[in-house]
């Protein structure tokens, strides 16, 4: 059984950091690409970061470029998600995805896909 747990999520300021992480079981993150994507409220679900292949190779949305970084511990089989420089904006639940590979950007954007594993989700906020 594949299972997906993210950690991490909780409230923060305008301007602090939060540092997301995905533990693994039952896939293995070597084999597939690894995404987190975000849905706020009212809102289209939106990838925002992407890491794929032996070298790691990394890829971020526009809305998250230079203030997000995404790492991967293949010994662990964990994920993270390094979050600085937060807004409001982007307060959403946060997803860890595995799929088979990172979905194409249009336009500083991730194309729609449906992953083949993710899990539950943690909260963020971003508030004063």
């Amino acid at each position: 059984e594949v299972q997906l747990v993210e950690s991490g999520g909780g409230l923060v300021q305008p301007g602090g950091s939060l540092r997301l992480s995905c533990a693994a079981s039952g896939v293995s993150f070597r084999d597939y690409a690894v995404l987190w994507f975000r849905q706020a409220p009212g809102k289209d679900r939106e990838t925002i970061s992407c890491i794929v292949g032996d070298d790691g190779f990394t890829m971020h949305a526009e809305s998250v470029k230079d203030r997000f970084t995404i790492s991967r511990d293949d010994a662990a089989n964990m994920a993270y998600l390094q979050m600085n420089s937060l807004i409001p904006e982007d307060t959403a639940v946060y997803y860890c995805a595995a799929h088979t590979g990172c979905p194409p950007r249009v336009h500083g954007r991730f194309t729609y896909v449906e992953p083949s594993f993710w899990g539950k989700g943690t909260l963020v906020t971003v508030s004063s």
